[in-house]
């Protein structure tokens, strides 16, 4: 399964790569990402595992991982990835997204998140994306109803944190009868950014 590089005004999202961990660590560190209790970040600890992870899901067809990158200057910024795809079905989740401290609300994740679902129902032909997020993440749940999603319930006990903590997961998404509308959305916030 190839996996395209995106391109926007703002960020570029390319194919996750192995030497990719010193500007993933980088990117983590500010902020300290690695110590919110709500969602999973790498660590100088847990580095490798995420990236072996991430890689082998991407040899196994099932996950595309991207790096989120400045479009003027190159630098890393975080991370993304389509995970749980499904070609029979024609559906994705788009999950596993963080971006550095300093570029939060700064509309590079609306950027990022129109490129990815764009690809995903204009070129990979989806009939539906979701995403999930701790039911603790009120930033991340406010995050993913602004871009257009629908909150379809919570997933109780649906993954053990890190700190062994049962996480209820906050169900959304996307379908491709909504894609038109929420796309017009999208862009005239990013027009609004520019």
């Amino acid at each position: 399964m190839s996996q395209p590089t995106l391109n926007g005004q703002r960020v570029q999202l390319r194919p996750l790569q192995r030497d990719d961990r010193a500007a993933l660590l980088d990117a983590a560190a500010d902020g300290e990402l690695w110590n919110l209790n709500v969602t999973v970040v790498p660590n100088e600890d847990t580095i490798d595992r995420y990236l072996d992870t991430a890689l082998a899901g991407r040899d196994a067809g099932t996950v595309m991982p991207f790096v989120i990158v400045q479009a003027d200057g190159g630098r890393v910024l975080g991370s993304t990835r389509y995970w749980k795809i499904d070609r029979a079905n024609r559906k994705l989740e788009i999950g596993h997204t963080w971006l550095a401290a300093s570029t939060q609300r700064t509309g590079i994740n609306t950027e990022a998140k129109y490129l990815l679902l764009a690809h995903a129902f204009e070129a990979m032909n989806c009939v539906r994306v979701q995403f999930s997020t701790d039911e603790l993440n009120e930033t991340s749940r406010a995050a993913i109803l602004g871009i257009g999603a629908k909150q379809e319930g919570i997933v109780r006990h649906e993954r053990i944190m890190p700190d062994g903590r049962k996480r209820n997961s906050v169900r959304f998404s996307i379908i491709d009868d909504e894609w038109p509308g929420v796309k017009a959305m999208l862009l005239a916030k990013l027009r609004r950014r520019a």
